[in-house]
């Protein structure tokens, strides 16, 4: 974190990985839904290469199922067992952990076989079987906060998973209803659900959704990613959470959110620079 007068976490361990104090930036990455191995492939050979750097920490994110699309004729992918599998193979040809939005119980073993990392959509952080079912696992969770909730309601959602298992939970900042159709981000969010004693992630992309923006579809405002993430950076994180495309436009969800893959690692290193900076003003020692 870029303020050393944060409380102390204890670091969650992610695969070879661990995220929290001391430890290089936790980057959650890859495309919104799983389309077909091959793109999945390409994303995460540039996802490889961004992991040589030692200030890094690099897991695959790609949904199988996006069960909370606007519309029902949404596209919503190819389902958990294609989706497990291509999965295990990109961690298999990558090396890199991965990890994928829970939406049921009684998809949480099948992906905690697979995944490092098991992810809850905001909409259902506060759903206590699948928080159970998640930590039962033994894998890390990562919690999104529910755009309705405040960061200190979170403190429930860290009890009812490290009491249900023993892998570790991160929280993750995905912005707040504010009106409708339009999210807005608190950075308070992210220093109040550290003090839980907790890891942090930001997420960028998903922070700039306008939901029903498209009519059917959500929208979003791509050009506000990188100043929301160099926000959370300046204030301290201890992850950051971006969905990156090559063609962001034929994505079949939230296309207008994510950041082109020949962008992503230019910003990504102007937000590791700042990173440093911000750790070197507080003290911190990375």
């Amino acid at each position: 974190m870029s303020d050393s007068s944060l409380p102390t976490v204890d670091p969650v361990s992610i695969g070879p990985y661990r995220c929290g104090d001391a430890q290089p930036l936790l980057l959650i990455a890859g495309p919104c839904v799983l389309q077909s191995l091959d793109l999945a492939l390409e994303i995460g050979e540039t996802l490889v290469r961004l992991n040589e750097r030692d200030d890094v920490n690099v897991v695959f994110k790609a949904s199988f199922d996006k069960a909370n699309r606007t519309s029902l004729g949404a596209e919503r992918g190819p389902g958990l067992d294609e989706g497990l599998r291509m999965l295990e193979e990109v961690s298999s040809r990558t090396g890199l952990p991965t990890t994928t939005d829970v939406h049921l119980p009684d998809q949480a073993a099948s992906v905690g076989e697979v995944c490092d990392l098991l992810q809850i959509p905001a909409f259902l952080a506060r759903q206590t079987d699948l928080l159970v079912a998640a930590a039962s696992t033994g894998r890390p969770v990562n919690v999104k906060k529910g755009q309705f909730m405040s960061p200190e309601d979170m403190k429930y959602v860290v009890e009812k998973v490290k009491g249900s298992g023993s892998g570790g939970v991160m929280l993750c900042e995905r912005g707040t209803f504010f009106g409708y159709g339009r999210l807005v981000n608190d950075m308070q969010s992210l220093p109040l659900m550290r003090s839980l004693g907790v890891p942090v992630v930001f997420d960028a992309t998903h922070s700039v959704q306008r939901p029903g923006g498209l009519g059917g579809a959500t929208g979003g405002n791509r050009e506000m990613v990188e100043p929301l993430a160099r926000a959370a950076v300046a204030i301290g994180t201890d992850g950051l959470f971006f969905e990156t495309h090559p063609d962001p436009q034929s994505s079949p969800s939230d296309g207008p959110n994510m950041i082109p893959l020949a962008a992503f690692e230019p910003m990504l290193h102007r937000l590791l620079k700042l990173r440093q900076v911000a750790s070197e003003i507080a003290g911190v020692n990375r």
